[in-house]
């Protein structure tokens, strides 16, 4: 199968950033990607007001209360016969002043096929004395999710954000329910980024012998400045695809033979004594 990560520098402006995110995934699924991943943050990257007031409700099939990411989402989908996976994006909650993190698929008939929110929220007091407290202005989620994309061979992807790839445990899991290929939309900062980023991707294709493909924020949004290197990593725990600086597009090709073989030659999750 072959996939893309779509590298983006968005702002605080939620129909330039659509606008922008229309040519890039047009330019994805000309070059064959059939999955296509959104960076987090993708729609709107400013403060929390403004990411209250554009939050949107998700629900399966078109429906008169899509809002105009939704809109957007469900009709890229649609054009370019892709699944798209559209990282982190404002979904309204029972508490109007904190909205869910999620990552929302849609199908290639533009119907929302999975969505799952953010469990694991940014609450860091970082060394350059920048400080972060994603709880207070987001609701977290409470399940693992994966989705089922269907093909010759049907893949397995199972879904996090950002700040998740800290915690194996989850990953853990999303191999239990059977996931070859790891999702990672993010807006990594400079300061942790250029330390643990791929270090961590790395380490979670790894230990789940599985894919990671990684979509990231890239450069200045107001007074934040995110990492970049977005990537694929395969099952060995090498990386064999990466963006530029900048905003861009990464596609490669899943190898399912290359997975099946190193899952058959060091069978480690098969090795596991403690669950």
């Amino acid at each position: 199968m072959r996939v893309a990560a779509v590298q983006l520098n968005s702002q605080a402006d939620l129909a330039s950033n659509l606008e922008v995110l229309r040519g890039w995934v047009a330019k994805a699924a000309a070059a064959g990607a059939a999955l296509v991943l959104l960076p987090e943050n993708f729609a709107y990257f400013g403060d929390e007001v403004g990411k209250r007031a554009i939050a949107e409700s998700l629900v399966a099939a078109e429906d008169a209360s899509d809002g105009p990411i939704v809109r957007c989402l469900r009709e890229l989908a649609r054009r370019h016969g892709c699944w798209l996976v559209a990282g982190g994006m404002p979904e309204r909650s029972d508490d109007p002043t904190r909205p869910y993190n999620t990552c929302a698929v849609f199908g290639p008939e533009g119907d929302l096929a999975a969505r799952y929110r953010k469990i694991h929220l940014f609450d860091v007091q970082l060394g350059d004395g920048a400080v972060y407290r994603e709880s207070v202005a987001t609701m977290p989620g409470d399940e693992p999710v994966t989705v089922t994309v269907p093909g010759g061979r049907a893949l397995v992807v199972g879904l996090s954000v950002c700040y998740d790839v800290r915690f194996p445990e989850l990953y853990r899991r999303l191999a239990d329910m059977g996931a070859e290929l790891l999702v990672v939309p993010a807006a990594f900062t400079v300061a942790t980024g250029k330390d643990h980023w791929l270090v961590l991707l790395r380490a979670r294709a790894i230990e789940s012998q599985a894919f990671v493909l990684a979509a990231a924020q890239v450069g200045r949004h107001g007074e934040r400045l995110t990492f970049g290197k977005s990537c694929l990593v395969d099952p060995w725990g090498e990386v064999v695809a990466q963006t530029s600086e900048g905003p861009g597009v990464l596609v490669a090709d899943l190898d399912r033979t290359y997975l099946d073989a190193v899952r058959r030659k060091l069978p480690a999750l098969e090795h596991r004594v403690l669950r």
